[in-house]
């Protein structure tokens, strides 16, 4: 199954859920509490930074390593997606041997029937990545409900990255009356200010030193923002990547916060986000900055 030698990982390691679930209800006490860290595997220091937070704020942390197929619109996405399951348990085991990991199989999660369930996100999931990913929100929504129910975590932690994703996780929580709490974690960024994420381990090294320009744009789209209107901005943010043909800016949007509906004119009262999504050498990269 691995090399990796599993005895040598003092770490409880479940790849069915049925074990998973009568483990849990074993360690269960009144007043205990589950943090959970859902991942996609490929880890890097952003997940091991949530794995931190929910260890501080709770008894017992869950972090599950599943590629979710039905949240890819393109089969050839999901076919490239790195799988990386050993090196993911010596992090996490490195981290802290106390963390209890679900690594399912995709038999295990969906049982015969690889279909996403249809969910009503009140419009988030119409904009940007949606608008780009048909389908992909609800193949989200499907697997973070059905990981809430096998875990059944007190709290559960997301990267901000995926800002509208984290949106349309509370949103799901919300309307389904869901008892966990969403709690959004900071970026965390590279050194050059790349945001981590599992899809740069594809990126070649000159790659990634040019990908740099993603963060510096939004930070000066961050001060544009300021004196300017939202559409000047996203004009001279288009302009800024039209000059630059290693990359291709597949959208820019500056949105309110909570609705995720593009800004049109300021309200001094409203949050507002830049997000972005630019394909590097054909591998697709997302980043966000609030704008307040």
């Amino acid at each position: 199954m691995f090399a990796l030698n599993l005895n040598k990982i003092p770490m409880p390691i479940f790849y069915g859920k049925a074990a998973l679930i009568d483990y849990l209800k074993s360690i269960k006490t009144p007043n205990s509490t589950i943090g959970f860290v859902p991942t996609m595997g490929a880890l890097h220091q952003g997940h091991l930074s949530l794995m931190q937070q929910s260890l501080a704020e709770n008894q017992n942390t869950v972090v599950s390593v599943f590629v979710n197929p039905t949240q890819f619109n393109n089969p050839e996405d999901l076919s490239k997606y790195p799988r990386t399951l050993e090196a993911d348990i010596e992090k996490i085991a490195g981290l802290s041997t106390d963390i209890i990991l679900y690594a399912p199989s995709v038999e295990d999660i969906y049982e015969g029937k690889v279909l996403s369930q249809e969910f009503d996100f009140d419009g988030l999931e119409n904009q940007m990545e949606g608008k780009f990913r048909p389908g992909h929100f609800n193949g989200v929504g499907t697997i973070v409900k059905r990981l809430f129910e096998i875990v059944t975590p007190t709290n559960a932690y997301f990267g901000e990255k995926d800002f509208q994703q984290f949106q349309i996780v509370k949103k799901m929580v919300s309307k389904n009356n869901l008892s966990v709490n969403v709690i959004g974690c900071p970026i965390y960024r590279e050194p050059s200010g790349l945001a981590m994420s599992s899809r740069n381990e594809r990126l070649t090294a000159q790659n990634r030193a040019d990908a740099a320009l993603i963060f510096e744009i939004l930070n000066l789209a961050k001060e544009k923002f300021k004196t300017n209107s939202a559409a000047e901005v996203k004009e001279w943010v288009e302009k800024s990547f039209e000059t630059n043909a290693l990359f291709e800016l597949e959208y820019f949007q500056i949105a309110d916060e909570t609705t995720l509906t593009p800004c049109i004119n300021k309200i001094s009262t409203q949050k507002y986000r830049a997000f972005i999504a630019v394909i590097v050498n054909n591998i697709r990269l997302i980043d966000t900055i609030s704008l307040n």
